[in-house]
């Protein structure tokens, strides 16, 4: 058996590598093709180029790399079609994988399963009907989202969230990072400004003029910068620019699983955290770190999408616990002060955060399968695979 998946960026990696992991659990000879990275590589596959090459978010960045997209688009597609997959799996990337699938299915019969649901129920709710013609199968994080898929025509199956299920620093993890880094017993704030360029790049001078602030304000407070693979060259000139005694956890050169364990004692030793809007949100709230979220985009891309939003939250946690407590300043919001008097109000009455983070968990299959696993189940029955271990 063949599977040809599609990864690009660090969430989608992961959701992969757990996927694979599932499917070879199952299916011993499979093999696997694609694009993914450092997680996707470790499993077995052999990335046809570098995952960050297709890693574009918003209006004008998509424009202004059109020709580079649009050739790997091509190439892509012409990958799949050659390799004769018994399913092509797109994680998430839209903008780029459903342009992909669309091509596939106009040269093929190949069945194509997309991970991770559009966010139909938040803006631009044709984009369900306009997938179903060369989607045969779409594989949900959130629990309210198959009934939006079924109405276009799609099966959908949900598989809960992998954060679920990530492995989380113990007390003696959180404490001898505070004792390597002399953070001794100061109080802690994680700044995540993405993992995409983009990201970093129109985000970071908001988040370093949030960090002068907290230091004026708390000169105690250390700054820590956990930096994603594909942006630490980015993340660490950011953090050049910080006050105080700013930590860089920098993956670049390191073994990988040292790195994510030196990530989890991060988010552990934290009290607080400022965070770009995404999935960042979900491994905060299952390390049961309080956040505050920002995210902005470019001026014609804040002006299309915030006509087209139909939700009032973006963040995750919020959505999923049905809540409103995590807060979040996104677009003309996303201002340095307002900011950091919410990080600083987070900072001093977390509690508040708590339940909803749990529930959050709870709701996205804490405690139950894996959705690697279940994934796996799902990508199968929809070949008419039978799962050996019964699903």
């Amino acid at each position: 058996m063949r599977v040809f998946l599609i990864a690009g960026e660090p969430s989608g990696d992961k959701l992969g590598a757990a996927l694979m992991q599932g499917l070879r659990a199952r299916v011993p000879d499979v093999e696997f093709v694609g694009i993914g990275g450092e997680l996707m590589i470790e499993q077995g596959l052999d990335s046809l180029f570098p995952m960050d090459e297709i890693s574009v978010m918003g209006i004008t960045e998509i424009l202004s790399q059109y020709r580079a997209l649009k050739r790997r688009i091509r190439e892509t597609a012409d990958a799949v079609i050659d390799a004769r997959p018994e399913v092509l799996v797109t994680i998430d990337l839209p903008e780029f994988s459903l342009r992909v699938a669309r091509l596939v299915k106009a040269g093929s019969d190949i069945r194509v399963c997309h991970y991770v649901a559009p966010t139909v129920w938040a803006w631009r709710p044709g984009r369900a009907a306009k997938m179903a013609a060369h989607v045969d199968q779409v594989l949900a994080l959130l629990p309210f989202e198959p009934p939006y898929m079924e109405a276009a025509g799609m099966r959908c199956d949900f598989v809960g969230h992998p954060v679920v299920t990530d492995p989380q620093a113990s007390p003696s993890d959180e404490a001898a990072f505070r004792l390597k880094h002399g953070l001794g017993e100061a109080p802690v704030c994680l700044l995540l400004p993405g993992s995409r360029r983009s990201e970093v790049t129109r985000l970071g001078p908001v988040f370093a003029e949030v960090a002068e602030r907290l230091h004026e304000m708390n000169p105690d407070l250390r700054l820590v910068l956990p930096a994603a693979g594909p942006v630490a060259e980015l993340a660490a000139a950011l953090c050049d620019r910080l006050p105080g005694q700013p930590l860089l956890i920098d993956p670049r050169g390191r073994d990988p699983e040292e790195a994510r364990a030196e990530k989890r004692a991060a988010f552990a030793a934290a009290d607080v955290a400022l965070a770009a809007s995404g999935t960042v949100s979900l491994e905060l709230a299952a390390a049961g770190t309080p956040m505050v979220v920002a995210y902005d985009m470019n001026w014609l891309s804040r002006q299309i999408i915030g006509r087209l939003l139909r939700t009032d939250t973006v963040t995750l946690v919020n959505l999923v616990a049905e809540s409103r407590t995590i807060p979040e300043f996104i677009g003309a919001n996303c201002r340095p002060g307002p900011i950091a008097d919410a990080v600083l109000r987070v900072l001093e009455a977390p509690q508040e955060q708590a339940r909803a983070m749990r529930l959050t968990m709870e709701r996205l299959g804490r405690g139950g399968p894996p959705p690697g696993d279940r994934a796996a189940r799902a990508v199968l029955a929809g070949l008419g695979i039978v799962d050996p271990e019964g699903s």
